[in-house]
This record gives C-alpha cells, structure tokens and sequence, in this order.
C-alpha cells in the first residue's frame, strides 16, 4: 500500500518518538554518554530534528560527511514534539495556507518551530515519491528540546555504518533488517492540520 504523499514516520512508543540528528564527535559523544547536550552545543542556533532514520543518512552521509560523523538517536517525549508541530510554521510559502506572503513571514518570524517536507529517501539515498518531515527548532523550542522532552540520546553512528556496508555490498535485504522499525505516527488535526 502506498504512503499518503506526507506522513510522518517514525520509530515511537505510545509516550515517545525517536528523532536523528548528526554532530561532530565533541558534541555527538558526550551528548550520547551523558543525555544530554554539553556546552559546546549552540541553542542560539535552530536544530533540525528528523524522524526518519533513512532520511538522516541521506543528510549526514551515512555519518561520513565532516561535521556530522557521529549519528545520534535522540528519544523525545511525544508531547514536546506534538507542541512544536502546533506552534510550527512551514519553512515556505503556500498560498492555500496562509493570507498572502507577508502574513506566512509573520507566522514565519514568531514561531519557535519549522516544518519542512521533504522527499523520503531510500536505502540508496534515492528520493521516494512520499515526503519526510524535518522539524526545526528555534527559541523556546530549542530550549524546551534541550531541557525537557529527551528521554535518552544513543549514538547510532555504528548501526549507520553496519547498514551502509550493506548497502554498499548490495546487500539490501541484509540492510534493511538492521533498518528502525517505522511506522506511522498519528496526531490529531489540531496538530498538524495548519501544516499540510
């Protein structure tokens, strides 16, 4: 059956989700030894959260690319990352949802998160037909990320590697049982409805 053009995916409990980010080794390691984020990690700077696993690969690399070598899971609780899709702008203009361009770039400026959707990727890195969500955090969401919704960091950095030496291997059966097990992640209109 195919996927709904947008729909977000993602490894998740009935209490958490798992979103992917990837940072250079002093930022990536302690974050993943400790649960949580050192100094050295910038809030003044907006974070983009991914729930999809394959889609980070297609970003970092396969944690190869240089800044983004150590692949962390990042394990968030569901109402911190429900609260950033409701106070969330999209990252562009569409003119069925928004006034006209200058009413999206207030919207744009005041809120504390961004929703971009993207092509999918699959275990090549090939773009899909269904799109992915990439959610960014700015301000008070990237405080309330950083202090309040992670449950636990794992650094994913050697599963990434495992798979993708599969994937080089054309072993793509192999890869894909090693794959996070997503799936849907539903959430109620008042959520998301703004964002589609």
């Amino acid at each position: 059956m195919p996927h709904p053009i947008r729909e977000i995916r993602a490894h998740h409990t009935s209490t958490t989700l798992t979103v992917y980010q990837a940072y250079r080794p002093d930022i990536g390691l302690p974050a993943a030894r400790d649960d949580h984020f050192p100094p050295a990690w910038s809030r003044e700077r907006m974070t983009w959260i991914k729930p999809s696993f394959l889609w980070m690969m297609y970003r970092c690399g396969w944690g190869t690319k240089e800044g983004q070598e150590t692949v962390l899971a990042v394990e968030i609780r569901r109402e911190g990352f429900e609260w950033a899709l409701r106070n969330a702008c999209l990252s562009h203009y569409v003119p069925e949802l928004y006034a006209d361009q200058a009413d999206w770039k207030r919207q744009l400026k005041r809120s504390p998160a961004r929703v971009q959707w993207d092509p999918e990727r699959g275990l090549r890195s090939q773009p899909l037909p269904h799109r992915s969500l990439q959610l960014g955090l700015t301000g008070e969401a990237t405080a309330r990320y950083a202090d309040d919704w992670i449950v636990g960091i794992e650094d994913v950095t050697p599963l990434a590697h495992q798979i993708h030496e599969h994937v080089r291997a054309g072993r793509l059966d192999q890869a894909t049982e090693l794959l996070p097990r997503e799936r849907p992640f539903e959430v109620a209109e008042d959520v998301l409805g703004h964002l589609r």
